[in-house]
Parts: structure tokens; sequence; C-alpha cells
């Protein structure tokens, strides 16, 4: 077992390692060996790569230490990485030689990198790791080569060459022409410049002046043409030879680097390879996760603008659905294809030949690396030729990427990329664009049902709302409602008001916890139950008390309703209240000071207790609010610190706004979600008594 550590990779933050369908669907098809660790040092994920090299199942891997699954150099080396990124938070490099099960050694580079959630915390830990087996070898070869040439050097004095003190060439080189394949004539005549590659002969030139004029030591390297007509690397040293302060003539020996600059190289480029394939693995988890939070087809489309930008450096981005019925492509963001051959508008009929058509109907991916592939290729499907050639003399793109949307072989739609220079597709970004394509196809279909449901429910929520609020003599009825179902589901929030058969009017603002159509739908019942109970037996403890029943008898038991219920008489504002887990109301006075109501708090419907109901004033020119605790809680805010914060608003509202309901609940939801994002519906119910004229 040898280990070593390298300089550190840059760190990726907020990637998700929870996708196991990912990581089963495309890691078992990596090359490279992938595993992770949770900040204890314990497998939580590792591939089948992993699994071969280290000879244990991912059964026996997962939830356990290296220490208690792997050989005792083995688990060292990764429990001391592991450990390393844990405290460190830098990514580690090491090496380590595996015997694997036929008996042979395998050399492998393993990549150890902390993986952070979107706080910066440390989530996990990844090891990635290539099998260096064949690079090591071809490292040995090369070094055996150098050291074989090096001695061969040695051995014959190296590359010496001689020239007069002005630097012209005096005498022959025969070692020098065996490599450059130059004649005695040529070598005499021009020298050994004439050999070194013309990007860096001048520079060589003026270097060497520069040493015979100072006559100070002449080291350079440069590239040299050989007889095979090919170049090497060499490295030159030259020193004047002085006699009597004169210097008589130049020795120079030259060094052929050639083995050693390739082996530096080959070792840049699989640093590169693997760097490239860690950053790809990186950035599809990094997609995956934004994808996952993503709960609209417009928010995922705005994922893979991201993902095109960023991880393909693509000019434009475009996702199109498919509307199998009318035979049609339909663009999200239509700006994302400005010109599609032989279609118009938003719409791509799926028989005119484009990248997404074809995507579409071949269900395989389509890479066009110039204009003149793409051409090749919409041809071949039966494209127009006239179309094609206005299309690619009128754009200003030169290469294309397109990918079919597929869920369960079922065909949504297509991916779009395109660049406005040529773009070679290797293998490797093939891979990552098509499993990218997958995990969008999946967000594409989460999102679709999403929003379906959504539009269901938000429909169902706001047709159960009342259109208006009674107009009442002697009273002023104003309500605000606004949704947090943005980016979430719609919840169970209602109001409702009024008039009873003696002429007063009921007010109710309840909230039905949860979301979706399930939370709107009890939200219906409830709102429903409640206004036949009132008209029937309107006092608010009886109200209450029926609800219970009826709550027992239709809700379930884990669901939670809440609700403030009052009745006030217009004119004079007294009245009646009864709270069933409620936030209180708050009771706004004309000159601007709030107070909350007093009265007993109560447990949320359907839980058994004896229903209270409490005198409630509205004295004229007082406004009484009922809300649900979405203007007063949220995750930053708790429900104490939310009421105490609304009497304080109140008491910051112009004269004129405290006396119009209307501008007072604008002033409430606006001062009160400010600095907030607004993660639940908002529903607030006022209620104004008129203060009373000397017509009155």
């Amino acid at each position: 077992m040898s280990a070593e550590t390298s300089v550190p990779r840059p760190r990726e933050s907020g990637v998700d390692i929870s996708d196991s369908g990912l990581f089963k669907g495309l890691m078992s098809e990596a090359e490279f060996a992938f595993a992770f660790f949770d900040p204890e040092g314990r497998f939580v994920r590792a591939n089948e790569v992993f699994s071969d090299v280290v000879g244990v199942p991912e059964e026996r891997l997962l939830g356990r230490t290296p220490t208690e699954t792997l050989t005792a150099d083995l688990s060292q080396l990764v429990t001391h990485a592991v450990q390393d990124v844990t405290e460190s938070d830098c990514p580690v490099t090491e090496r380590a030689r595996v015997r694997s099960t036929e008996g042979d050694t395998r050399h492998w580079a393993l990549s150890f990198s902390p993986v952070h959630d979107e706080q910066g915390q440390l989530q996990a830990v990844a090891l990635v790791g290539a099998d260096m087996t064949e690079s090591r070898q071809t490292e040995e070869d090369l070094r055996r080569s150098e050291e074989r040439y090096r001695s061969l050097v040695e051995a014959q004095s190296q590359l010496v060459w001689i020239t007069s003190p002005t630097g012209a060439v005096v005498e022959d080189a025969p070692q020098w022409r065996a490599i450059t394949g130059q004649g005695l004539e040529e070598y005499l005549a021009h020298g050994w410049l004439e050999a070194v590659h013309p990007d860096e002969r001048r520079h060589t030139e003026e270097v060497w002046k520069e040493a015979l004029r100072g006559r100070t030591m002449f080291e350079w390297n440069y590239r040299v043409r050989t007889r095979a007509s090919g170049f090497r690397h060499f490295e030159v040293r030259a020193v004047p030879i002085i006699r009597h302060g004169r210097v008589v003539e130049w020795v120079g020996a030259n060094t052929d680097v050639t083995p050693q600059r390739e082996a530096e190289e080959m070792r840049g480029r699989l640093t590169d390879q693997l760097g490239a394939a860690a950053l790809r693995t990186a950035r599809l988890q990094g997609a995956t996760a934004m994808l996952a939070e993503a709960l609209t087809v417009e928010q995922v489309v705005q994922v893979i603008i991201d993902v095109g930008r960023t991880a393909l450096a693509a000019d434009r981005s475009a996702v199109a659905l498919l509307d199998l019925d009318r035979a049609v492509l339909k663009l999200v963001n239509g700006g994302g294809v400005p010109e599609v051959p032989g279609a118009t508008g938003e719409e791509v009929p799926l028989s005119h030949s484009s990248v997404l058509t074809m995507a579409v109907n071949s269900r395989r991916p389509v890479f066009a690396e110039s204009p003149e592939s793409l051409k090749a290729q919409l041809l071949d499907a039966g494209g127009d030729e006239e179309v094609l050639n206005g299309f690619l003399a009128t754009s200003d793109e030169r290469a294309w990427v397109g990918l079919p949307l597929l869920a369960a072989g079922r065909a949504l739609g297509a991916l779009r990329f395109s660049f406005t220079r040529p773009q070679k597709i290797s293998q490797e970004d093939g891979v990552f664009l098509e499993a990218l394509a997958g995990q969008c196809a999946l967000a594409v279909e989460r999102a679709t049902l999403f929003e379906r449901e959504h539009k269901t429910a938000e429909t169902l929520q706001r047709s159960l709302l009342p259109d208006r609020l009674p107009v009442v003599k002697g009273l002023e009825l104003a309500q605000r409602f606004r949704s947090g179902s943005r980016h979430v589901q719609v919840g169970g929030d209602w109001y409702d008001a009024f008039v009873l058969q003696d002429g007063r009017v009921a007010a109710v603002v309840g909230d039905v916890m949860g979301k979706g159509v399930k939370a709107a739908a009890g939200m219906g019942r409830i709102r429903n139950a409640m206004r036949a109970l009132a008209l029937t037996n309107p006092p608010p403890a009886a109200v209450l008390g029926g609800l219970d029943r009826v709550f027992d008898a239709t809700e379930e038991e884990e669901q939670v309703t809440t609700l403030a219920y009052m009745v006030v008489e217009p004119g004079t504002g007294e009245g009646t209240l009864a709270l069933a887990g409620h936030p209180p109301p708050v009771l706004v006075s004309p000159q601007g000071t709030a107070v909350l109501c007093d009265a007993e708090p109560g447990t949320p419907l359907g839980w058994p207790t004896t229903r209270k109901q409490f005198r409630f004033v509205v004295p004229p020119g007082h406004t009484a609010v009922l809300y649900s605790d979405g203007l007063v809680e949220n995750r930053k805010r708790g429900l104490d610190a939310g009421l105490s914060e609304i009497c304080s608003v109140v008491t910051e509202a112009p004269p004129e706004v405290v006396t119009s309901p209307h501008m007072l609940l604008d002033f409430l939801v606006d001062r009160m979600l400010a600095g907030y994002e607004q993660d639940d519906d908002v529903t607030a119910l006022a209620i104004h008594v008129p203060a009373a004229t000397k017509s009155d």
C-alpha cells in the first residue's frame, strides 16, 4: 500500500447524493469507482466498480466503516483520508495498490472530496477512484526508456557542438546531424538554429545572441526537427571558453528530454481526465438536486438553462413538451430556439425536421457538431434541403444537441442546446447529457403532475370562498386573502361572513392544516357545516359544539382545524366570540391602539372539550380583525412574537388607515410580511363599526 497527497481541487457544494435512481442508473455505467461516506466515516453509497475493487458487495459496505469491511492497509488509507477531509474540509488525493481477485496488482488514484449542503455544512465525503495501472505501466516504460537514453548519451558525451567566438559553426557534430538529418554542408553553413522549431527559432536566436554579447552561459530549451520530420524536446547548455580574457570558442551540450516531457504531458492529461470526470459527476449531482427542488415546469426550464450555460457553455437552451394529440412540440421557452426550420411560433410539428423532432421521433440523442453534420442528419431524416439551407444561412448557431425526454419509455418532449461555434461532443459529454435528460424527464413529469393538482386545488379553494361580503347598514366588512401557493400547494385557509335571521352578522376565519386538494376539500366541508349550524342555532358555543360532532363524523383523527367565530350586532358592535384553537382577534381603536382579545383560545375542532363563548364588543369607530396564523407566524417568527408585533404595527398606522377597514388590512398584511418569505396562506377579515354621526 502506498499513498500520496496532492494539491486539493476546487470545492464543489450544494451536491445531493440522495437520488438512488441516479446512483444506480448512472454510476453503474461509469468506469470509475465511486463511494460516499457520512461525516462519521461510514459508507453511504458505493457503486459496483468500487465493490469489485475492494472485493466486498455493496450491501455489506453500507452503514459500516472501512475498518469493519476493508483490508487493513486499504481501510487505514480510506479512514485517514475521510478523516482528513472531514477535519480540513479540503479535498485529498491518494494512491493505492490493490490486489485483484485474479491475483494481479492494480494501481488506483483515489480522490476524496467534501460534499456540502446549501448552507455550506459538510454532508458527506465523496470518493472517486480511477484505475491508473496502465498509465503507471506507461510511465514505467517511459522512465526505463529515458534511463536507457540517458545512459547512451552519457556514454557518448551527450550531443556536443562547438562554435566560434561569434557563434558561427566551425566543427562537425555527427551526433547532432544523426538526429536532425542535416548534411555536413548544411550544418556548417546554417548551424544548429536551422533545426529549431520555427515557432521558437526567433526567441532562441535572441537569447543566444544575448549570451554571446554578455559572454554568459546560454541555457535554453527548444524543439528540434528530427530526421523523420517530427520534433523532439532538447535542453541546451553552452558556455564560453575564455583564455587570457578572450572568448576562443563556445561549447554546447544538448540533452534530449522528450520522454520526460511526454511523461509530464501524459500525467497532466490523466489528471485532467480524472478531474473532468469528477467535475461532470459533481455537476450532474448538482443539476439533479436543483431539478428535485423544481416544482413547476417553468422552474425545471430555468434549471436546464442554468446547467446549459454553466456546465456546457451552451449559448441557448430550450425545453419542448410533446402534445401527442396534436402531434406537435410546444416550446416552453421560445427564446431558446431562435428559428425552427419549417415551423412558426412556439409549436414545432413532429412532421418537420429539426433537432427537437429528430430526438423525439428517434428517441435517441442527436449530436450535430457542425452545420454540415446537422444538414446531413436532417436530410437523412427527410428534411427539406431548401429550408435547411435558409435556416443555416440566417442562424448564428454552429453546433446542436437534441435529447429526448423519456419517462418509462414514453416521450414527454425534448431538450435542445445550441452553440454559436462548432462544438466537439465527447463520449463522456454524451453520457453526461443523456443522464441530464433522464433527470429532466423525471422533473418534468413530476412538475406536470404538481401543476395539475395545484390548479385543481387552487380552483377548489377559491370556489369555496365567498364571492363578496354582505353589505349591512351599521357595519363595514373587508377581507384579504394572499395565497402562499406560488411555490407550494394550496392550503386550507378560509373566511366567511353572512347575515343571520335576526339581522346580526356572523364572521369567521378558519384554517384547515395541510396542503393540496385534501386540505381544500376539508375546508369546504367545515365551511358548509358551519353555515348550516349558524343559521339554525347561531350562538358561537353552540356552533362550535356542532362542528365538533361533524368533525368527528367526517374528518380524519390526525386532521387539525382551527377557527375564530363571532356574531356581531350592526350599529352597536355588541357581539359574542368563540375560539377553537385559533389566534385571538385584535381590536383596533380610532386612536390607533391595538388590544388582543383575552378570550380562552380553546382547542381545535374535534378535540373533547366544553365550548365557551365570550362577550366581544366592537365599539363604534373600532375595528375587529380576525386572521389566520400565516399573518403572524412563519419559520423565522414565533406565534408569541407575531402577536406582539401585530399590535406594534397597528400603532404605526396613520389615522386615515385605522378608520378604514380596507386600508387597515392592506397595511397590516404588507407590514407583517415585510422582510419574511411567505410560506403559508394569509387570511384576514375586518369588522368595522362606523362611528355615530350627529344625524344618527
